[in-house]
């Protein structure tokens, strides 16, 4: 026999208040979170944080900020308490970290807390020792602004306790918090105390190198050295921070700062939008790092979807996806040889006196990696240009010259001196040596031209003098004869001349010269996925960089120095040309001063 229902009752307001506990305070780092949001809030341009036992015993938060009167202390506390909107259109233009009222009121239910504040300089503080309705408030000598103690964190809910990490884990997670304020608001400073050491001080940072410097002691100085810098603005919206190259991709999401009008926020279409802006120049399992601030008014987007505030909504979110992926996909693209940091060196020093830790990057890979600080100034070339560049590769190579004039400045990737192994182009530049992957550089050379000849609607067909039958399965005769315009779009001219029979009559002008059977069947592989010929636009890239990857000069050919400078000058004038379609480095630097400690020189 079913029991009967409980009757339907009002909970207690500290019940209550510990139920909404859960949704904003999960550990001391949410503590944190919220209690530094408060202080910027605030107006506070310097805070100290104070921390015991990785927070569990004790968070103390001190700011400058407005403070609060003492009339507000004991409303202060109280649930869906606030004074950052007053009407339901105040949600939309939110312009303050926190808004909903919920934190402070959350976190006394859970914890030991005190709140001490002074709205006015040169009058004394006031102090509140327990939640709002057993308040009891006390002068309290304080300056201007306001001081939050938090104690024994989930002393009276053992359940929610023993969910906590260790110290140094939660300590972690409340580094991360304070490094993804740190970075959002450069006109703070933050000093940091944990178990009564000082393990943090960021000083404001009024002007670009000082933004820099704190940069650096957030991501590591490897990242800034391999990042650059970013501002533009289109049609309302403003992106600007910081990219890192390709060159220096991480095995794991872990460099990844965003800010939208400057919360902190996980949004899955800027993911996607950064992912697609780095598709054609990261190795394939790796994650790009960034430190990027988008701008958009307040009316645009909403804030008020999690209860975190971690997530957003954008009210045109493909007007953002888009701005977010052509401003980083050009930005990447306009880094050339004569701007760009190298892939790292693979150059081991014996050294015994010094040790350094090189930063992550691509999979075994490690040392420095230095700027080459002599941009090229000749202006980018048109289509015709880049095709005559590219043809002069397969061109019977001039003499080479004996010698570059001494007076001459070398260009960024130098001039050619070698080939090693017939896999790589030794070359000499102003820095030392240059070590450029033959097959991976022209690779991305070819890639690039043959993308630009498809947007211009010009990527032509070179007739073969006799044409190739080759023989296919039924369904691959099937799909050569369903996707017929899809071929011709890419320079192919393919007939059926039987069950199981293709006549290859033409193949684009770009490859000639690769084996015709085996291009032909890497391509039709990749468009019989096609659904159908109309979305041969949404594959083209993956088609084309198969494409070059088959077409591009491998391992073993001998190539004449006016062919190797030839690539080399092709690089410095193509778009992304660091990375190989598959996000490999394609060339490296080795400078003298490497050199010079390999052989231990100067010693």
């Amino acid at each position: 026999m079913a029991a009967d229902p409980a009757p339907i009752r009002l909970l207690p307001p500290q019940l209550a208040n510990q139920i909404a506990a859960g949704e904003v305070v999960e550990r001391p780092a949410a503590v944190i979170k919220e209690l530094l949001e408060n202080s910027i809030d605030a107006g506070a341009d310097r805070i100290e944080i104070e921390l015991e036992q990785g927070g569990i015993k004790l968070m103390r938060i001190r700011d400058n900020g407005a403070g609060i009167p003492r009339d507000d202390l004991a409303l202060a506390l109280s649930r869906h308490a606030t004074s950052k909107i007053a009407v339901l259109d105040d949600l939309d233009a939110v312009a303050t970290l926190g808004f909903r009222g919920e934190a402070l009121a959350s976190i006394a239910s859970v914890s030991r807390l005190a709140l001490t504040s002074n709205a006015r300089a040169g009058n004394s503080g006031w102090a509140i020792q327990s939640a709002a309705e057993d308040a009891t408030i006390a002068p309290a000598p304080h300056p201007r602004g306001t001081t939050v103690e938090v104690r024994d964190l989930f002393f009276n809910t053992p359940a929610r306790r023993r969910f906590l990490r260790t110290e140094r884990t939660e300590y972690g997670r409340i580094e991360e918090v304070i490094h993804r304020l740190a970075l959002s608001r450069f006109d703070v400073g933050l000093r940091v105390r944990h178990n009564g050491r000082q393990v943090q001080d960021f000083a404001r940072a009024d002007d670009l190198p000082a933004q820099e410097r704190r940069i650096a002691a957030v991501c590591g100085l490897p990242f800034l050295e391999q990042a650059r810098h970013l501002e533009v603005e289109h049609q309302g919206l403003r992106l600007h921070g910081w990219i890192a190259l390709p060159t220096y991709s991480r095995s794991q999401a872990d460099l990844q700062y965003f800010y939208v009008n400057g919360r902190a926020v996980r949004d899955k279409v800027i993911g996607h939008a950064v992912r697609q802006a780095y598709r054609d120049v990261l190795y394939q399992n790796r994650h790009p790092a960034f430190v990027l601030f988008l701008e958009i008014p307040p009316r645009d987007v909403d804030v008020n979807v999690h209860p975190t505030k971690y997530e957003v909504r954008f009210r045109e979110a493909r007007q953002v996806h888009d701005f977010l992926f052509s401003m980083l996909h050009r930005a990447l693209a306009e880094i050339t040889p004569g701007d760009a940091r190298p892939a790292p060196t693979m150059v081991s020093v014996p050294d015994q006196n010094t040790r350094e830790t090189p930063p992550e990057s691509t999979p075994e890979l490690v040392a420095h990696q230095h700027p080459m600080p002599f941009p090229s100034t000749r202006p980018a070339p048109g289509v015709s240009e880049r095709m005559a560049t590219y043809a002069d590769l397969h061109r019977p190579a001039p003499a080479p010259p004996s010698a570059s004039p001494a007076s001459e400045d070398p260009p960024p990737l130098g001039f050619a001196l070698a080939q090693l192994k017939g896999a790589y182009i030794l070359a000499e530049n102003r820095d030392g040596l240059v070590l450029v992957d033959l097959h991976a550089a022209h690779e991305r050379v070819l890639y690039e031209r043959m993308k630009i000849a498809w947007r211009d609607g010009a990527l032509a067909s070179q007739p073969l003098l006799v044409p190739m039958t080759l023989a296919v399965n039924a369904a691959e005769a099937d799909a050569a004869e369903h996707h017929a315009a899809a071929f011709d779009a890419i320079g192919f001219s393919l007939d059926r001349s039987g069950p199981t029979t293709l006549l290859v009559r033409a193949v684009p002008a770009l490859v000639r010269g690769v084996e015709v059977e085996a291009l032909v069947r890497d391509v039709l592989a990749d468009i019989r996925t096609l659904d159908s010929a109309d979305r041969l636009d949404g594959r083209i890239d993956e088609i084309l960089g198969n494409m070059a990857c088959r077409a591009a000069v491998h391992a073993n050919r001998p190539l004449a120095v006016a062919e190797m400078n030839a690539l080399l000058r092709a690089m410095e004038s193509t778009e992304r040309s660091g990375q190989c379609n598959h996000g490999r480095p394609t060339w490296t630097q080795v400078s003298l001063e490497e050199l010079d400690r390999l052989f231990l020189r100067g010693r």
